[in-house]
């Protein structure tokens, strides 16, 4: 990975974006691994799929939860830093502003913030999120207004990243620039 450079890598569900993104750090450096899932003991699937996630990461790897304040947790270090997922943070944010019946673009100022956050940050920075775009339109408001917001917040994104990689099938896909090797 070369210095300074922010990756945004892209999939669908259990695509293998976010193995992807993890092959992308050197585990040599110190890596800081930003978790957006919130735990919730009612959901057994939920906190297996979270402790998945937790055992693939080497053990040196510092994990922050931020569910929250996103920019100010990108903003926070100039360590290689991979932020899985922005779909999930988007969810929250959404939840946490109880906007699912609100216009869309109620949430713009928190993803403009976490843009900047991302455009600023000089430290090699991999995010992750979903393409869920190339589906069906979906058939519940609150679908459609996720969908919208997380299309829009991934072109945003893509506009200040230096290379953007879609996922599919465990295997990437290069939109723009040349990704990195993984390293093994």
């Amino acid at each position: 990975m070369t210095p300074g450079q922010r990756i945004l890598v892209l999939g669908g569900t259990r695509s293998g974006k976010s193995a992807y993104a993890e092959s992308l750090v050197d585990s040599a450096s110190p890596v800081r691994y930003v978790a957006t899932g919130r735990r919730d003991p009612s959901d057994a699937d939920w906190q297996a799929r979270i402790d998945s996630h937790v055992a693939r990461r080497p053990a040196e790897w510092t994990t922050v939860e931020a569910s929250s304040d996103l920019p100010a947790v990108i903003g926070g270090s100039d360590d290689s830093t991979i932020v899985d997922d922005l779909g999930t943070w988007l969810t929250h944010t959404i939840d946490d502003l109880n906007a699912w019946d609100s216009p869309r673009g109620t949430v713009a100022s928190r993803v403009d913030a976490v843009v900047h956050a991302v455009a600023a940050h000089s430290g090699h920075l991999v995010l992750v999120s979903p393409e869920v775009g190339m589906s069906v339109v979906p058939e519940t408001r609150s679908g459609r207004l996720f969908q919208d917001e997380i299309g829009a917040m991934n072109s945003s994104l893509a506009a200040v990243c230096d290379t953007v990689v879609l996922v599919v099938a465990g295997l990437p896909l290069t939109l723009k620039s040349d990704p990195p090797s993984p390293h093994t």
